[in-house]
């Protein structure tokens, strides 16, 4: 299995506190950390701690947060080669709290700004060889339907997570092979006027609906809804979560399985990646993940 992942890398400037500052409060943290993130490159590193053969195409900076990036995504077993370093140009920053078995997070996209059509249109040839393409919202858009677009010209099967929530023409929703929003994300997308079920319904085997700590749910071709509910963890840190759930569920869509195992199994490895501090650095290994699901 060969996945490609179009998306954002940043630096997670992560803060602990005991609780998430209300507006116009200071409140005093317990730590500070530097962890790789960026949605894109944290479901690369999720692919491939998961075994997956995975490339991540994006933008970097110039700067020492783009050298460290970049080395920690070769570290993580992803290739980088076709990732552009912009001149004069910051490494995207996500500035993030934990607290509360929670977080809030600002991001600063810098050099994500750079994927554009223009750094598309280089890649194009290197993007037909991968089975699958993972695309996120922390990119222009223009591009994300741009990418969508191109992967529906050639056939290749291209997996939409609408994160962080934008609105998605329904003619992109129609092309890509599977979108995955959560809750709030979806209501942006469809709308108010069905309700959960209705909607899964009328996408079936395409739509995946996340709901925390509720599990995800989507509905198969026969019309069957499918739940999975999510696994009991001991949360220490809720980041990276949903981009483990992707991740995850790209593997093993492409290795073949069906759409209830390939969710059980991402359910899973999002649950698993909780119980440890960072985003990256708590995504589960494939025997990680096998091991709780006594495989």
């Amino acid at each position: 299995m060969k996945l490609a992942v179009v998306g954002s890398i940043n630096m997670d400037m992560t803060v602990t506190a005991e609780r998430i500052p209300l507006k116009g409060e200071t409140l005093r943290g317990d730590s500070i950390s530097l962890i790789p993130g960026g949605k894109g490159a944290n479901q690369a590193v999720a692919m491939a701690k998961l075994g997956a053969e995975v490339e991540m195409f994006g933008c970097v900076g110039d700067d020492s947060n783009g050298k460290m990036l970049l080395e920690n995504l070769k570290k993580a077993g992803v290739k980088t080669e076709h990732i552009q370093i912009s001149k004069g140009k910051p490494t995207g920053i996500a500035m993030i709290t934990v607290a509360e078995n929670d977080n809030t997070i600002v991001v600063v996209p810098g050099a994500n700004a750079a994927v554009d059509k223009f750094y598309i249109d280089s890649i194009k040839p290197y993007l037909e060889a991968y089975d699958m393409v993972v695309l996120q919202h922390e990119i222009p858009l223009e591009t994300v339907h741009y990418v969508v677009d191109f992967c529906a010209e050639k056939k290749l099967q291209v997996v939409l997570n609408p994160a962080p929530a934008a609105e998605v023409p329904m003619d992109i929703i129609e092309k890509v092979t599977y979108v995955t929003p959560n809750e709030h994300e979806a209501v942006l997308i469809f709308g108010e006027g069905q309700s959960t079920e209705e909607l899964l319904r009328s996408y079936p085997e395409k739509l995946i609906i996340t709901q925390g700590s509720r599990g995800v749910s989507a509905c198969l071709r026969s019309g069957e809804l499918l739940h999975v509910p999510a696994r009991k963890a001991k949360v220490a840190d809720t980041t990276g979560a949903g981009d483990t759930l992707n991740g995850a569920f790209c593997v093993r869509r492409a290795a073949g399985d069906d759409l209830k195992a390939a969710l059980l199994y991402a359910n899973t490895a999002a649950s698993l990646s909780t119980e440890k501090f960072g985003a990256q650095t708590g995504m589960p290994t494939a025997q990680e993940v096998e091991k709780e699901l006594g495989l």
